[in-house]
């Protein structure tokens, strides 16, 4: 039995339903709570703040929020180290002020998807807090222990490192054993061996569900299994010992454990963050007929296309954008989707994928790019309307840990390469993505009336929601009528994908094809002029204009010399 208290009040059994796959014709909006809005004046986002947006939700057009994290946390990480997963975090309201959040959502007919963090919990969970306390402590097996190496069993048990730099085991006074932390040392990873933690992540899902939650958001899910015996992993100089976790051996046994016992009992939605996941395994994921994940975030058009090492930018290459998208998008019919160049894990796309100078055309040249492709696009909080990097941020206003711990090791370290960091982190620390939602022109952006957790990007003065919706012609507004159009859109779910002009490195080029209907998606990916010429397919085929982010583009199809960033739908 959990030690946390299991409430039951308010259990609908009709709330279990056949699925629909509703997410197959849903624009999702990610929303980062400390960030998003603050109602009470604390500087830290919160539920009553997202429920005074509600409306503006309503009016960008979207069917469904993925909300980040918003247990109960110490937030070594914020909100991915959950001390309690039946509880909202203090910070940001309470219980009955998510429900009444869920239920304005779907008052205004948009679902949620909540953040499902189970690979590891936080140090101060009461499972963990039970569990280091003694040897033969019944939650003892609910996390990875093992002894040391060495005479004095100082020595970690093997070289597996953490995702935040250094090793991943930590040294535990109390029993004088290691226990395992792929993450942070206060996120202990859970032995999803024991049966009894599975059943934990059933009920906690189910308890979720029975509040009236769509989904989960599943935090780095392909770690949850360990091979046997935790075997040295193979040099690396960034990550070491993924091959013996990344789709671990009982991955897909687990996984479809948790699907038959709660998430398939819903009409639900689960998408996967898939460390490991390709194109040429995805269907062992997320295929229908498996009974395991709907659908997974992929990582190829960041690690292969934007950074060297996770960190370190790369130049861009639209060759490689194309092909890395254009690959996902041949997957079969059974398997699902998911579009996204925007979270809280990555800074923003503005300007990674085109100057400032043009901000609104990249903007809506990339709506145009993402929206149009198969599968479930994602907004993330600000990217409707054109948020971008935060400039010169410094140490002292980085509050992300990664970004800490890179900056900070480096500089005891090899304090020589501190230029090389800061330049990296100015790109790529995930910070840019966390600065507060910007509101307005008045002070602190409108985020809250309090000086906030995380510095504001200077810029809000320039690009926040009140200039947004005053102005027609703006991303906010061009969001919206590009998620309007995706609505029932048959082309855009069902229809057949084919790129041209693969080796182009100016322009993006491709067809979406559906029962004797078709798109041609053109977009521009440069300051330049660019040349366009109209594949022999489409030739007097009278394509006409559907959407453009230019307000006079061609109203016909054919060869054009096509603008900075502009970006042009066709239609037959």
């Amino acid at each position: 039995m959990s030690t946390e208290t299991k409430e039951t009040s308010g259990i609908v059994d009709s709330r279990k339903a056949p699925k629909t796959r509703w997410y197959k014709d849903a624009v999702i909006y990610q929303i980062y709570p400390r960030s998003f809005c603050d109602s009470n004046g604390d500087g830290i986002g919160d539920i009553r703040g997202i429920i005074s947006k509600l409306d503006y939700l309503k009016e960008l057009g979207v069917n469904c929020v993925w909300l980040s994290p918003c247990y109960k946390s110490p937030n070594a990480d914020n909100g991915y180290d959950i001390s309690n997963y039946r509880d909202i975090m203090d910070e940001f309201g309470t219980l009955d002020d998510w429900q009444e959040m869920l239920d304005g959502m779907h008052a205004r007919g948009i679902r949620l998807v909540m953040d499902l963090v189970v690979n590891h919990t936080s140090d101060e969970h009461e499972w963990f807090i039970q569990s280091r306390s003694s040897v033969d402590n019944p939650y003892r097996d609910y996390y990875i222990w093992r002894k040391g190496r060495g005479k004095n069993g100082k020595k970690p048990p093997n070289n597996w490192t953490s995702r935040f730099t250094g090793s991943a085991w930590q040294y535990d006074e109390t029993t004088k054993e290691f226990y395992l932390h792929l993450f942070h040392k206060k996120q202990p990873d859970l032995n999803w061996d024991n049966p009894k933690v599975r059943q934990e992540v059933v009920d906690i899902c189910n308890y979720w569900f029975e509040k009236g939650v769509d989904g989960f958001r599943c935090d780095v899910i392909t770690y949850i299994s360990k091979e046997e015996g935790l075997p040295n992993g193979k040099f690396n100089p960034a990550l070491m010992g993924d091959e013996h976790f990344v789709i671990g051996p009982h991955y897909h046994e687990y996984i479809h454990e948790i699907n038959e016992k709660s998430w398939s009992l819903y009409d639900s939605m689960t998408v996967g963050e898939g460390q490991g996941i390709t194109v040429k395994n995805a269907h062992e994921v997320v295929s229908e007929d498996r009974g395991e994940l709907d659908c997974v975030f992929t990582f190829e058009h960041q690690t292969e296309v934007d950074s060297f090492l996770t960190t370190v930018p790369k130049k861009f290459s639209l060759r490689k954008w194309k092909e890395v998208f254009s690959n996902w998008q041949t997957l079969p019919d059974d398997c699902w989707n998911s579009l996204y160049i925007e979270n809280h894990d990555y800074p923003r796309s503005l300007p990674r994928y085109g100057k400032l100078a043009y901000r609104k055309k990249v903007a809506k040249m990339l709506a145009i790019s993402i929206q149009f492709l198969k599968g479930t696009p994602y907004v993330y909080q600000g990217q409707e309307i054109g948020m971008t990097n935060y400039e010169n941020l410094t140490r002292k206003e980085y509050r992300d840990i990664v970004s800490i711990r890179i900056y900070d090791t480096v500089k005891k370290i090899c304090p020589l390469f501190l230029p090389v960091v800061k330049w990296a982190m100015g790109k790529k620390a995930r910070d840019h993505a966390r600065a507060p939602m910007q509101w307005s022109a008045e002070k602190y952006a409108g985020f809250s009336t309090h000086e906030p957790w995380m510095p504001v990007n200077p810029n809000y003065t320039e690009i926040n929601v009140a200039d947004a919706l005053a102005d027609k012609d703006s991303i906010f507004y061009f969001y919206q009528k590009v998620i309007a159009l995706r609505k029932g859109n048959e082309i855009i779910r069902n229809g057949s994908y084919k790129l041209y002009y693969p080796d182009d490195k100016k322009i993006w080029v491709y067809e979406r094809a559906y029962n004797g209907k078709k798109y041609l998606i053109i977009a521009s990916y440069t300051d330049k002029a660019a040349k366009f010429v109209v594949p022999d397919e489409w030739k007097n085929q009278n394509g006409t204009l559907l959407i453009s982010n230019y307000d006079d583009s061609a109203s016909k199809l054919s060869n054009l010399t096509l603008r900075p960033y502009e970006a042009i739908v066709y239609e037959v």
